[in-house]
């Protein structure tokens, strides 16, 4: 009895110090997002390895900001499940950086995609130039992507850490480290098309950020979500088919 109490009590300190922390951290990156543009911003005077940094730092406090809400089930699932097989916090830590290394991955593509961008006028600054040919055209692209058997079966996994913890757990530092990198993988099919809008709807525009956190948080982890990520999809196409014949 006592050693399953202190295994009750280990799941419960690990959860309560991974909550704090998580919340620290969005905290942290919102904070940064909403302080101001200029302390990201990659335009201006810089040369070209300094303004990819800052835009590879941009894009990654972005990932972090938008996708650490709406992966929080699977951090603290695996936290309790390697608290309760006797693992320490860190391999919680090296789940969470192997999923967000994903995501930096994405965020150096992204931001030598912006950098391109600018140098071509397709963007000025954060704000599109693009017009509406081509940003209803990304609208509907994304949508329909969202409508697609990958997606679906993306979002299933997104939608099931239990059935892939039973199905897939690997003990040690290197297990947690894989398990974060693979469901990172199908966190990145899952949602790139989303992040893709950014460059069709503002680079760091705070209230895109917030609504498709919020569209993410709802298709991964509230009831219903695969209907809600279909009528979502259908409506970014109907938008991008409307901004296309205005």
């Amino acid at each position: 009895m006592a050693t399953a109490l202190t295994s009750s009590g280990l799941v419960a300190r690990n959860r309560l110090i991974v909550s704090f922390s998580a919340v620290c951290v969005a905290g942290v990156s919102w904070s940064v997002m909403i302080a101001g543009h200029t302390l990201l911003h990659p335009g201006g005077g810089l040369g070209a390895p300094s303004a990819l940094a800052a835009a590879f730092a941009m894009w990654m406090v972005m990932m972090v900001a938008m996708m650490l809400p709406a992966v929080m089930p699977w951090i603290l699932l695996f936290s309790s499940t390697s608290a309760s097989r006797g693992s320490s916090l860190g391999s919680t830590a090296l789940f969470t950086g192997g999923y967000f290394a994903v995501w930096a991955v994405f965020s150096a593509v992204a931001a030598t995609v912006q950098l391109t961008l600018q140098r071509g006028a397709w963007l000025t600054g954060h704000d599109p130039r693009s017009g509406p040919i081509l940003g209803g055209a990304l609208l509907i692209g994304a949508g329909l992507f969202q409508l697609t058997p990958l997606k679906s079966a993306c979002l299933a996994h997104c939608r099931s850490p239990l059935s892939f913890f039973l199905a897939r757990w690997q003990d040690g530092p290197s297990g947690a480290l894989r398990m974060g990198t693979r469901h990172g993988l199908y966190c990145l099919v899952c949602c790139w098309a989303l992040m893709s809008l950014s460059f069709a709807l503002g680079v760091m525009n705070l209230l895109w950020m917030a609504v498709l956190t919020l569209m993410l948080c709802l298709e991964k982890i509230a009831p219903g979500g695969h209907v809600f990520s279909r009528v979502f999809g259908g409506a970014l196409t109907v938008w991008g088919v409307w901004l296309i014949s205005t």
